[in-house]
Order: C-alpha cells, then structure tokens, then sequence
C-alpha cells in the first residue's frame, strides 16, 4: 500500500538505504504489524499464546507487504502509472533512485524470507497454512501483475481488506490455537477495515493520474465524493466493532478500550471530508496508518483481558 514519508519528496538528497526506505513504503507496514498484534493477543487472551510461531507470522507477514510495495513502485513505473504529474511522495523507481530490476529483485527476496518463514509454521501446522502462504504471495504479485492487476480493476480494496485483515489475524490466531476461531474472525474485521482505509486515501489523492494512467481503482470507478464516504464507513465500522463483538459474547468488560482512538478518527473524517489537496491527504493517510497500530494495540489489550 502507498504511504507518503516524512522527508522523502525531495529525491536526490536520498541516500541508498533511504531510498529502500522509500521504496518499502515503511509507514504503510502497521497494516503488516496490527493484524498479527491483534491475532495474537487474541490467543493469548485464551491462554495459547505461543511466541515462535507469532514471530514466524509476524515476519511473514510483514514481508509479504514490503514485497507487494516493492512490486507495485516497480510495476507502476513500468506500466506508466507512476509519472512526474503525480500528486504524493516520490517513488523509488520513478524518482530514479533505484532500479526497476533492483526493485523487482528486492520484491522477490522478500518474498523468500516469507516462504521461509511459512515453511516453519506448514511443518507446525499443516497444509491450511500452506494454502494461505501460497495464496498470500500470489496476491501480493496479482495486485499490480498481469494478468489480473488486481489494484488496476478496482479489487485492491478487497485484497487488502482480506489479506491485511482476515487473513493476517486469523492466521496469526490459527499458527497459535490450531484452530479457526470466532474471535479472531470478528477481531479482524475492524482492522481490515482500517487497513483499507490506509489504500481508500491513497486513491484518492490519485484518482486523476490514476484516471489518465487507465488505472481504474475504485476511487476512480467511484469519484471522489463516493471514495470520501468509503473511508467515513470504514473507520465508523471500525467503531462500532468493540461493541458487536461485546454483545456477541467476544470481549470482556474492558471492549471499550479501542474507542479511546475515536478522538484521532473523529479529527481524520473532517479532514477527509474538508480538504481535496494533496498535502492534506498525504498527512491524513500517514495519521490513519498510525491509527491503526494504536487501535490494533488497543483491540489487542480488550482481548488480553478475556471475554
């Protein structure tokens, strides 16, 4: 996923290491951390807390996301949807910086540090994970490869919603508790959630080099208006998930803890919903990815203290 970085939108003063910095997208990687943060609080909340393998999914996980953010500033320099004329922060490989070989070859060294980090938790257990694994890196390739291009049709919204949400916390849940488990389906949908909100902000700022590119994400399928109340229902949707999960039997009497977030997203909506320049977008997307490692950490402490 796209993520503006402090500093970073002038590109020749860029070093080698800020210039994967860059390419990495670092900001965006709580879309990485919050769901294995939330999947393991949530079995350790029921006593199955097993350190190894969340380690394991926590490096997988965060691996497969470098790799997609690497493949994607590769491919979209490539595929001309990356240009001068674009509203955010400079691109690795648009900027120059690096390679589009060099940044492909990165994208695919992560992508082995993931597989070895999923062999572990397949041997632990079994062939589900292997599943996952094998699905999770096809994905990450098919958001910007042909020939699916998942992110050009309109489908990266639901790729990210079931892969940084779903699937990251259940999985990360699974690798601890042997199980598919109702807590960690429902835990994993406010953070799907917020994920996708991370993406619905970087469409939007680019919905017209999008357009022009011929990259039809749903922000440009939906226009702006449209694309502004997707990110109000995900951020309200992550709201109002403590408390369906409280009635459902989910969480314990501290499920209140993550509204203690709804400060920093009452004050995101109304910048969403009051500015259209790029400036304004790119410091609400940085600030929304930092929401969600700290309602992440939050539903991870409601599930610590039980149900």
């Amino acid at each position: 996923m796209d993520a503006a970085e402090d500093g970073m939108n002038t590109p020749g003063a860029a070093g080698p290491w800020r210039a994967w910095v860059l390419a990495a997208r670092v900001p965006t990687l709580t879309a990485a951390v919050a769901p294995v943060l939330v999947g393991t609080a949530a079995a350790a909340g029921d006593g199955m807390f097993a350190p190894l393998p969340a380690f394991a999914a926590l490096i997988a996980a965060v691996s497969i996301q470098i790799a997609a953010n690497l493949h994607n500033d590769a491919l979209d320099f490539l595929q001309g949807a990356d240009t001068a004329g674009r509203l955010g922060p400079a691109r690795a490989t648009q900027a120059g910086l690096l390679s589009a070989r060099q940044v492909l070859v990165g994208a695919y060294l992560c992508l082995g540090v993931a597989a070895a980090a999923g062999i572990y938790l397949v041997v632990l257990r079994g062939w589900p994970l292997l599943v996952v694994g094998l699905a999770s890196i096809a994905a990450a390739l098919a958001y910007t490869a042909s020939p699916l291009r998942l992110g050009y049709r309109g489908l990266g919204d639901l790729f990210v919603f079931l892969f940084f949400g779903v699937v990251a916390v259940v999985g990360s849940d699974y690798v601890q508790s042997g199980e598919i488990r109702a807590v960690a389906v429902a835990a994993s949908v406010p953070v799907g959630l917020l994920a996708s909100a991370i993406l619905v902000l970087n469409n939007l700022r680019d919905i017209d080099t999008d357009r022009a590119a011929g990259k039809r994400t749903l922000a440009v399928r939906l226009g702006p208006r449209a694309t502004r109340a997707q990110y109000v229902f995900c951020l309200a949707g992550a709201m109002a998930a403590p408390a369906v999960m409280r009635l459902a039997g989910l969480l314990g009497p501290w499920f209140w803890l993550p509204w203690l977030a709804a400060p920093t997203m009452v004050g995101l909506v109304r910048t969403v919903l009051r500015h259209d320049d790029a400036a304004a977008l790119v410091e609400a997307l940085k600030r929304t990815a930092r929401l969600l490692l700290v309602y992440g950490a939050l539903l991870a402490a409601s599930l610590l203290r039980g149900s």
